[in-house]
């Protein structure tokens, strides 16, 4: 599913991001990458949907090497991977249903087939009912909802999600953790970057921590293993 070997990153600022990452994740895994800020949890995520090209070192992600795409070839390669961020990246003046339709539109698939799929994604993350709201018009917890619906809208292998319980309450996150376990449960890879102590010790999944751009740590079924 993704296989990194030897891969290093530095930024033209002189940061090195990634120092010699080598890593195998299967498909159907669910792994929260973990580590202080600056450690290269985010340069760890983005490279894997060609975000950022490494410097050196092999990126194997469905079976094709990453860094060698060419950019007219990225779309399609992105079409199996599904991602969120912390700040849900909605289009405001866009309902909650064309947010999502959206992605769909842009594979220039049928109007038909869009409504049926998008109608049943919202089902999946439980807002049927809000599909033609607007982004402001919802909860913070909603539009994370409305970023993972708009993620799996084209049943990714892999979903890439960037600390998406950063911006929400305690309660609202163990709801979206929910739904990522569900969507895990379906088949589909989740990688997920966090700074929850909570999340990570207490729905106990596979943990990769980072500092200083390398990995120090590999466990199954880990802790966070951070004070905060």
């Amino acid at each position: 599913m993704i296989e990194m070997q030897n891969v290093y990153m530095k930024y033209p600022n002189g940061v090195v991001a990634l120092n010699g990452v080598s890593v195998s994740i299967e498909q159907g895994e669910f792994v929260y990458i973990v580590g202080p800020s600056g450690a290269g949890k985010s340069t760890f995520t983005k490279i894997m949907f060609r975000e950022e090209t490494p410097d050196n070192g092999q990126v194997i992600v469905n079976n094709q090497e990453v860094s060698t795409l060419k950019w007219k070839e990225v779309p399609h390669f992105r079409r199996n991977i599904g991602v969120v961020y912390q700040d849900f990246r909605l289009l405001p003046k866009l309902t909650v249903y064309e947010n999502i339709a959206f992605a769909l539109e842009v594979i220039e698939e049928s109007p038909r087939n869009i409504r049926k799929r998008v109608m049943k994604v919202l089902d999946q993350v439980g807002l049927k009912n809000k599909a033609r709201f607007i982004p402001d018009e919802l909860s913070g917890g909603e539009q994370q909802r409305v970023a993972i619906a708009r993620a799996i809208i084209n049943h990714p292998g892999l979903l890439i999600a960037d600390e998406p319980t950063g911006n929400l309450d305690p309660e609202t996150s163990w709801e979206i953790m929910q739904l990522l376990e569900d969507i895990n449960a379906s088949g589909t890879t989740v990688i997920m970057a966090t700074h929850s102590q909570d999340i990570v010790n207490s729905i106990r999944k596979r943990v990769i921590a980072m500092e200083d751009g390398m990995i120090v740590r590999d466990e199954h079924r880990g802790e966070y293993g951070y004070e905060i």
